[in-house]
């Protein structure tokens, strides 16, 4: 009779193992908020520009104190500039911005578009707007001046031409980048040309739109001083000018720092309109 040998039997009771889940780790600044981190660093750069304006490391004649800085401000809120009120002159830039930036975007999205969908119009449109793109806006005022006069048509019409050229681009750029897999993607599913326009193209094109939109808004408020040098007896840009003249550096920051909260302001807007309209940037 043959032994049986009989193996040992499979413990019926196994450890169960939990499966951990491991996240990737991230690339570039991560999904955690920066705001703790700008606000530090803002504070320390107010903090380091007291001690070296009230340690008198830079003439005082150069650089206010920051308190100095924040009297003058209720000064010009309550007796104006150059025979204008803080209001007025707020309120003059913020009309040219606006309306040139409403210009800038009817036409230059369109036109970038058409330039990313077709090869005649980027051929034709190409040139023009390379060449005069790279050109600082002071170079062309004295033409604007010379053509359009001194009036409000010369000023926006130079914020215009300084916006148009990054939007346009980048409106050619979002259609290029659209891979062709997604194009036939839709092609085959039966998408009409209008519907691949509106359900592919644009959706695709837009994070790159709204990109180009911030950097002109950029461009164009850094382009408001230039502009304002035109005859003008209101704005922000002329304030700054005219403070300028008379070494009134206290009313300059004062300016500068007007520009600076209204151009936070719009690129933050601008931000919002991105989270809202495009929530799947940066996550794909």
């Amino acid at each position: 009779m043959s032994d049986i040998i009989q193996a040992p039997p499979i413990a019926a009771h196994t450890k169960d193992h939990q499966v951990k889940l491991v996240k990737m780790a991230g690339l570039g600044a991560g999904e955690k908020s920066t705001v703790a981190i700008s606000i530090a660093t803002a504070l320390a750069i107010l903090l380091l520009w007291w001690f070296v304006a009230a340690l008198g490391v830079v003439p005082h004649l150069f650089l206010p104190r920051p308190d100095e800085v924040l009297t003058q401000i209720g000064v010009i809120y309550r007796d104006g500039y150059a025979g204008a009120s803080l209001s007025e002159h707020v309120s003059a830039s913020l009309f040219r911005i606006v309306v040139a930036a409403l210009i800038a975007i009817s036409a230059g999205i369109p036109l970038g578009l058409l330039m990313g969908l077709n090869r005649w119009a980027k051929g034709v449109l190409d040139a023009p707007i390379e060449f005069y793109w790279p050109l600082p806006p002071l170079s062309y005022l004295p033409l604007m001046i010379i053509w359009l006069g001194i009036g409000e048509t010369s000023k926006i019409t130079l914020l215009v031409l300084a916006m148009f050229a990054p939007i346009c681009l980048s409106a050619q750029a979002g259609v290029r980048s659209l891979p062709i897999e997604r194009v036939n993607a839709a092609l085959s599913l039966g998408a009409s040309r209008l519907q691949l326009f509106l359900d592919i193209v644009l959706p695709s094109a837009l994070p790159e739109i709204l990109t180009g939109i911030r950097i002109a808004l950029g461009v164009g408020w850094s382009t408001l001083v230039a502009a304002e040098l035109i005859a003008s007896t209101r704005g922000i840009g002329f304030m700054i000018m005219s403070a300028s003249q008379f070494l009134a550096t206290d009313v300059v920051f004062v300016g500068i720092a007007i520009i600076a909260i209204c151009a936070f302001t719009f690129s933050a807007a601008i931000r919002f309109l991105e989270a809202f309209l495009v929530p799947w940037k940066g996550k794909l």
